[in-house]
């Protein structure tokens, strides 16, 4: 049987939209998740429009009464989602509405324009504190593999190259610093989410005497000092999605930064680098190669950075061609700020508990670090020491390593002659400079590798996530 097209719901129209229309245009199928903030912004209003007398104290116990009702329904999955009333406020408006006369004047000084942006920021204001959370355990995650491996030295890399060495919690402690700017980010941006438009209306406020400081203090729309924090322009506050930029802005960076982590991670976990193993609960198998171990978690963390950029390129897309106020193409918004929040937070959580589960294999790190051309810069600064410009200091290492190679030995075999035959001021002592442990505790600066720094600063951090 065809279903029916929907009733109009407004008196300028003879009949509602066609169906095919009412399928085009619905948008329950996805906002149907922001239920829980819709009502409890009804609540509130409600109880504003009790206080200025546009509802009886009867009437706003009933709105009360069922919208609690209608609240716990859809907590238990026993409430029916209609699309023909196309999104989440009128489904709730209607059915309340329904079970109580009074309901019909809910909508007094409010506009779905000003509700769906009041939703909205309810919403990502919570979205945003439980990032936020998690990105913390993230750090926690990686401060923990750090110290349990706090002895490895690995070399470190530029241009995939090896380079110097440096302690392996130092370089994991380089990915804390990156997600604690991306934790102080999604604090900053939660102060402009928490700002309250409700009372905004469709465009232009309202004639009532509303107290829209009222309910923004009931919603929690306030600042330290319990100043309610409200929309200071009604046409911004109906049109500005700035928010949501911001957050799936601050996300996509977050999503760079765990594909990066993530791909150390697949380099670290191949036989060619066997740095580290990432445990079987969080790897696959092949379907046709019995051997294989694939990192296939940190490759899809990788891969959904992709995703979250995409989100964010929509965003501004959509936005950019905009005129004021509130236009339709806004009700696309929310799938992208969606799909963003899920699968960020999902993907700092998996990689968090990944990292509690992924060991080092210590020797192959240390025979790694011992390679004695990560020292070749030490062996600069030891002629510094000795008075030599660095530019002629670093002339002359170079060509003790191109000496090395052609005589086929390493670097730290080479005799005391053949080092003085490159520059004289090398002395006896140059061959400790090849000595691991004592270049490391050579480091003092702060931010260095340097074994006092690393452990200071796995100090730090544990203090700061504790």
């Amino acid at each position: 049987m065809k279903k029916a097209a929907p009733v109009s719901r407004s008196g300028r129209f003879a009949a509602g939209p066609s169906a095919d229309v009412a399928r085009f245009t619905e948008s329950i199928s996805f906002d149907w998740r922001l239920w829980r903030f819709d009502i409890l912004g009804s609540l509130v209003h409600a109880t504003m429009l009790r206080k200025i007398g546009i509802i009886t104290t009867a009437e706003h116990r009933s709105i009360v009464k069922e919208l609690e009702a209608i609240g716990r329904e859809i907590h238990d999955g026993k409430f029916t989602w209609k699309p023909e009333l196309e999104d989440v406020h009128m489904n709730i408006e209607a059915e309340l509405t329904r079970r109580a006369p009074a309901g019909a004047k809910l909508h007094t000084g409010r506009s779905r324009n000003d509700q769906v942006a009041l939703d909205m920021r309810m919403w990502l204001r919570c979205e945003v504190l439980d990032l936020a959370s998690a990105v913390r355990d993230l750090q926690a995650s990686l401060v923990g593999l750090g110290g349990r491996y706090a002895d490895v030295i690995l070399p470190g890399y530029t241009h995939m190259q090896r380079a110097q060495p440096v302690y392996f919690a130092h370089h994991l402690l380089a990915y804390v610093e990156m997600f604690d700017r991306d934790y102080q980010r999604l604090l900053d941006c939660y102060q402009r989410v928490n700002v309250c438009p409700l009372g905004c209306g469709a465009i232009a406020g309202s004639t009532l005497p509303l107290d829209r400081e009222m309910t923004a203090r009931l919603l929690g729309f306030v600042d330290a000092k319990n100043r309610p924090l409200l929309c200071q322009n009604s046409m911004d506050a109906v049109s500005d999605r700035d928010f949501a930029v911001e957050f799936c802005a601050h996300a996509a960076l977050l999503a760079v930064h765990l594909s990066r982590l993530a791909e150390d991670l697949v380099l670290w976990s191949t036989s060619e680098f066997n740095f580290v193993r990432i445990s079987d609960a969080y790897t696959t198998g092949s379907s046709l190669m019995p051997q294989k171990k694939n990192p296939d978690v940190a490759e899809l963390a990788r891969g959904k950075s992709g995703r979250v950029i995409g989100n964010l390129m929509a965003l501004l897309t959509l936005l950019k061609g905009l005129p004021m106020t509130y236009n339709r193409d806004l009700q696309e918004d929310k799938e992208r700020l969606f799909d963003t929040a899920d699968h960020v937070r999902a993907t700092v959580n998996i990689m968090a508990a990944m990292l509690q589960q992924t060991t080092v294999n210590a020797e192959v790190c240390q025979a790694a670090a011992a390679d004695p051309l990560l020292l070749a810069t030490d062996l600069a600064d030891y002629l510094v020491c000795k008075g030599v410009p660095f530019r002629q200091a670093h002339h002359a290492v170079g060509t003790l390593v191109g000496v090395a190679e052609k005589l086929g030995k390493p670097l730290n075999l080479l005799s005391l002659a053949e080092f003085q035959a490159v520059d004289a001021r090398f002395g006896k002592d140059v061959l400790g400079m090849f000595e691991l442990q004592s270049a490391m505790h050579r480091k003092q600066l702060p931010g260095s590798p340097g074994s006092k720094e690393v452990r200071k600063q796995l100090a730090r951090w544990r203090k700061e996530l504790c």
